[in-house]
């Protein structure tokens, strides 16, 4: 694994929208600075040792990925997608069951798709 000063093995982005939102940014913002916090440290673990595996990634299907998160609220979830050497974050949500909504996961296929048009 590459050490932390050295340089990340994917880029991270947000996905954006059309009208040029970035909503999981925008969800971040809404999080307590420590889950936030807590989240960042967790999509830069990704970061600079992908591929990982559990417990703190898992692939959830063709081309989508989750970063399991523990914060004060209870479980968050950002979908992400690697494109070349670029992750981007379609999606995030904190979980309140144990299987994922499929509302949650029906929103990270749609801005796949997107990306995949583009």
């Amino acid at each position: 694994m590459k050490e932390r000063d050295s340089e990340p093995i994917l880029d991270v982005v947000f996905y954006k929208t059309d009208a040029g939102s970035e909503p999981v940014r925008e969800w971040l913002k809404s999080l307590p600075r420590e889950d936030r916090r807590t989240i960042g440290e967790d999509i830069k673990t990704a970061q600079y040792g992908w591929p990982l595996g559990m417990p703190l990634i898992r692939k959830m299907e063709r081309g989508l990925w989750e970063v399991r998160s523990n914060v004060s609220t209870g479980i968050a979830r950002v979908i992400f997608t690697v494109q070349g050497a670029t992750m981007i974050l379609l999606h995030g949500f904190v979980k309140k069951s144990q299987k994922t909504p499929f509302n949650e996961l029906d929103t990270a296929h749609r801005r796949l798709n997107n990306l995949e048009k583009e």
